[in-house]
């Protein structure tokens, strides 16, 4: 008898502390959290590694310098 007065009573508590705000819960959906965006150099790039290993195979002639 004393557990049933006792969780009667708690039950009671919570709602009403529910009721009143002091701890809402959330409701809904939770929102999605979004990875933070990763920052990537340069050497991360492909298109930036093959022009660098094209310019290394074929260095630039002397001749198409702008004068």
């Amino acid at each position: 008898m004393v557990v049933l007065l006792f969780a009667v009573l708690i039950y009671g508590l919570i709602r009403v502390i529910e009721r009143r705000g002091v701890a809402p819960r959330p409701r809904g959906p939770r929102p999605a959290q979004r990875p933070e965006p990763r920052v990537t150099g340069p050497d991360d790039d492909p298109d930036f590694l093959r022009d660098l290993d094209r310019k290394r195979r074929q260095p630039p002639d002397p001749e198409d310098r702008p004068d």
